[in-house]
C-alpha cells in the first residue's frame, strides 16, 4: 500500500503489463503463437482475438487503474476517474477528427504507401465499418482508455507538461503490447521492423491523442474514439484497398502519418498539446505523484 501511494504511476505501468501478460501467456504459447502448446484458440467473429486477447487486454490498463485509483486516491479519486468517461457532451469538431481526420490521414497514407495503387473497398467492408467500430469501443477502447489516458495521462500531464507526458506514456503504450507480436495479432507476413515502426506510431500517435484529450476538455470518449478509429480502419477497410502493402509496409505507413500529424500539432500548439496555462483549469492533472 505505501508502495501505491508513493509510486500509483510506476505501480499501474507494471501491474497493467504484468496481468495482461500474464494472461496472454497461452496464446503466445498457442498455435495461434509460438506453437509450443497444441492447442489452437477457436474464432469469434472470425478472429481468435477476442479470446486471447481480450481477457488479458481487461485484466490490463483498465482494472490495475480501478485498483489504483481506489487504493490510492479513494472515492474522490474514483469520480473524477467514472467522470471523464462520461465526457460526452464536448464540440463536434473532436469527434469529426477522431471518426473521420483519423481514418482519412491513415488511408492517404497508405496510399501514398502503395504508390496510387488503391482498391475500392467491397459493400460489405463499408458495411461492416460503423458496427466494426462500435465493437472496437467495448473491447479495445474500454479495455485499454480508462488506464493510458484517463489513469496515466493526467498524472503524467501534472508534473512533466503535456509532451513529455506524451513521450513517456507512448513507449509504455508499446512495450504492453510487445507479447503480441509473438502472435497471430503481430500478423504472420511482418519482421523485426514492424515493432520499431509500431513504436514511432504509438508515440506519435499518443501526442495526436493527448492534444486531443486535452483540447475537448479531457473527454475520454474522444480519446477512445481516436484510437478505435485506426483500429477499425485497419481491420476492416486497409486490406482491402491497399492488398500490395505487406504488414511491414502497412506499419511503415502507419507510423509515418502518426508522425506527421503529431509534428504538425507540436507546431500549432507551440508543444503544448492544447493543455490549460492556468492552475485553476487544470483541475487534478497535478494530484498525483509521478515517479517512473
Amino acid at each position: 500500500m505505501t508502495i501505491l501511494r508513493r509510486r500509483p504511476l510506476t505501480s499501474f505501468f507494471v501491474l497493467a503489463c504484468t496481468l495482461s501478460w500474464v494472461a496472454w501467456t497461452p496464446y503466445v504459447l498457442s498455435e495461434n503463437g509460438l506453437g509450443l502448446w497444441a492447442y489452437r484458440f477457436p474464432e469469434v467473429l472470425g478472429t481468435s482475438q477476442i479470446l486471447g486477447v481480450l481477457p488479458g487486454a481487461y485484466l490490463g490498463p483498465i482494472a490495475s487503474a480501478f485498483l489504483v485509483t481506489a487504493l490510492v486516491d479513494g472515492r474522490p479519486g474514483l469520480r473524477r476517474w467514472i467522470g471523464r468517461m462520461g465526457r460526452w457532451r464536448v464540440g463536434g469538431r473532436w469527434y469529426a477528427i477522431a471518426l473521420l481526420g483519423v481514418p482519412a490521414v491513415l488511408l492517404v497514407a497508405g496510399t501514398a504507401q502503395a504508390g496510387g495503387a488503391i482498391v475500392a473497398p467491397s459493400l460489405t467492408a463499408l458495411a461492416m465499418y460503423v458496427p466494426g467500430l462500435v465493437l472496437q469501443v467495448v473491447t479495445t477502447g474500454l479495455a485499454e482508455e480508462p488506464g493510458w489516458r484517463d489513469f496515466a495521462l493526467p498524472r503524467l500531464q501534472g508534473r512533466l507538461g503535456a509532451l513529455r507526458a506524451s513521450f513517456v506514456l507512448g513507449p509504455v503504450w508499446a512495450l504492453w503490447h510487445a507479447p503480441l507480436f509473438l502472435t497471430e495479432w503481430g500478423g504472420r507476413d511482418t519482421t523485426w521492423i514492424s515493432p520499431l515502426n509500431f513504436l514511432i506510431f504509438t508515440v506519435a500517435f499518443t501526442v495526436v491523442v493527448t492534444w486531443l484529450f486535452n483540447r475537448s476538455g479531457e473527454s475520454l470518449p474522444v480519446a477512445v474514439l481516436a484510437h478505435v478509429s485506426v483500429n477499425n480502419t485497419a481491420s476492416v477497410l486497409w486490406g482491402e484497398m491497399f492488398p500490395t502493402i505487406d504488414g511491414d509496409g502497412s506499419m511503415q505507413a502507419m507510423a509515418a502519418a502518426a508522425t506527421v500529424a503529431a509534428a504538425l500539432v507540436v507546431i500549432g500548439t507551440r508543444g503544448r498539446l492544447g493543455l490549460p496555462d492556468r492552475a485553476e483549469d487544470r483541475q487534478d492533472l497535478s494530484s498525483d505523484t509521478v515517479t517512473t
